[in-house]
């Protein structure tokens, strides 16, 4: 089977799993002086034989070249590989989008049993914060810049059913909320654990009044397994969210579970006028800027029902994600 960016925070953890099951795996680089990085990242879990094993394709997103021949014998496509906001430097809904339907297709060229793709919470945003997000919801694009991340998973997302529809390529979209938890390897971190480096480092001296609906990497990994070999799963979505946490509370957490390591978590709330007027200056500020305060209610008891997914209580992936920034020697920039 294909895994799409091999080096990906997500992908690593696929790739473990998938390789623990006995599959045969191919994955995706820009460029094949990463396969090794590769390799010793999913080793970590699957063992040093089992990640030799992995093929590796090297492809780009924006470019046609290579994609029917890393797809050729799969039987499975998982399409995890999608660009990341804040210094990725690449057109975020161009690349999004360019690089689904060149995978997608592929698959459907090849005739793969089922696709499966990395879409986003976002995607089944209702824009009420009394309304819970679901399946059935479908959310529209803004067309603002500092939308363009979650524009660009919910265009990729309409293009994947567009082009499953028009070439009867069996799919199934993964929808996960805010990933935390361990990385695996040391050569890269994921942007979205900042948030507990900065914690941890005291970067910012005070916590805003914002929350996340955290899930765990691992769990997200372990859904698109089940999508993936699930007959029910076929021409389905799969909301992956665990508990609603408020910045605070994840501090709150670290401080007492890991008392010496945590030691510099702030204990203040940022003022939301100092959210906002800090949003002039910092991208990552403004992108935040209209979830302050905002609860957003997720219900994902559509894997849990349908796929038997159980995601881990929200409070271990927190410490978890904490001990390997730590372990990992990964609290600088």
């Amino acid at each position: 089977m294909l895994v799409t960016g091999g080096t990906g925070y997500l992908a690593g953890w696929v790739i473990s799993g998938l390789l623990q099951r006995g599959y045969r795996v191919r994955t995706t680089v820009r460029g094949l002086d990463k396969a090794e990085q590769v390799r010793a990242a999913v080793g970590e879990q699957a063992g040093g034989l089992a990640a030799e094993a992995v093929e590796f394709a090297a492809v780009d997103l924006l470019r046609d070249d290579g994609w029917d021949e890393a797809v050729a014998g799969a039987d499975y496509v998982l399409h995890t590989a999608s660009p990341m906001p804040f210094g990725s430097g690449v057109d975020l809904i161009t690349t999004a989008r360019e690089g689904t339907r060149r995978v997608l297709g592929a698959a459907a060229r090849a005739g793969v049993k089922r696709a499966v793709l990395t879409s986003s919470g976002v995607t089944a945003d209702t824009g009420d914060p009394a309304t819970a997000a679901t399946e059935s919801v479908r959310t529209a694009p803004s067309a603002t810049p500092l939308r363009a991340y979650p524009d660009s998973k919910i265009l990729a997302e309409r293009d994947a059913w567009d082009l499953a529809a028009a070439t009867g390529l069996e799919l199934t979209a993964v929808l996960p909320t805010f990933m935390q938890g361990p990385m695996l390897g040391r050569s890269n971190r994921p942007g979205t654990v900042e948030i507990i480096r900065r914690l941890l480092t005291r970067e910012i001296p005070a916590v805003p009044n914002i929350g996340w609906n955290v899930v765990d990497v691992r769990d997200i990994a372990e859904l698109h397994i089940l999508a993936m070999t699930s007959p029910a799963a076929a021409g389905q979505r799969f909301l992956g969210s665990g508990s609603f946490w408020w910045y605070r509370d994840i501090a709150r957490i670290l401080r007492e579970k890991l008392p010496d390591e945590a030691a510099k978590v702030p204990t203040r709330t940022m003022p939301d006028i100092i959210v906002k007027l800090l949003a002039h200056l910092n991208p990552q500020m403004a992108m935040v800027r209209p979830e302050l305060g905002r609860t957003r209610l997720v219900d994902s008891s559509k894997a849990r029902t349908q796929l038997g997914w159980r995601p881990r209580p929200t409070e271990q992936t927190i410490i978890d994600t904490a001990t390997a920034l730590i372990a990992n020697n990964a609290l600088s920039r």
